[in-house]
């Protein structure tokens, strides 16, 4: 069950990097800032997810039962900021759907603020989530000595 989750881990890894990287392209570490995810946010979501992996698979070599504790511990607050970041960007998805289709002054598909997560593709969100909660629950099993 480690490799399984360190497997969804890096999957997750993956589509949250995507976000990331579209985040930063679309302006959101640029002066003025008009995103709804402060840096600290990201960043602290991001370091944290990346240490956590790094414990996970320190673990996954050396076996010891504390590792795979210290890995789930970090994902608790890793959960909590991707949590806030998704309760933050739903808005901006209403908003960009609402600009396509009131025959407002927004372009289509744009959000009136010109925020950079309003480019997140409903499906990196949605499969970002999905295998992060498939990996903390795999994480914590795994911890448990289930399996």
């Amino acid at each position: 069950m480690g490799i399984a989750a360190l497997v969804t881990w890096l999957l997750t890894a993956a589509g949250g990097f995507y976000l990331l990287a579209t985040w930063i392209a679309k302006g959101g570490v640029r002066q003025p800032r008009n995103s709804h995810f402060p840096p600290a946010v990201i960043f602290g979501h991001f370091v944290l997810a990346v240490i956590g992996l790094v414990v996970w698979i320190v673990y996954l070599v050396v076996d010891e039962d504390a590792l795979a504790w210290t890995a789930f511990a970090l994902l608790v607050p890793v959960a909590l900021l991707g949590f806030t970041m998704l309760i933050r960007w739903i808005p901006v998805y209403r908003a960009a759907g609402v600009g396509a289709g009131n025959g407002g002054d927004s372009a289509p598909g744009t959000a009136p603020n010109g925020a950079p997560e309003k480019h997140f593709p409903v499906a990196a969100v949605a499969g970002h989530g999905f295998f992060a909660v498939v990996t903390v629950v795999l994480v914590l099993l795994t911890a448990l000595g289930v399996g």
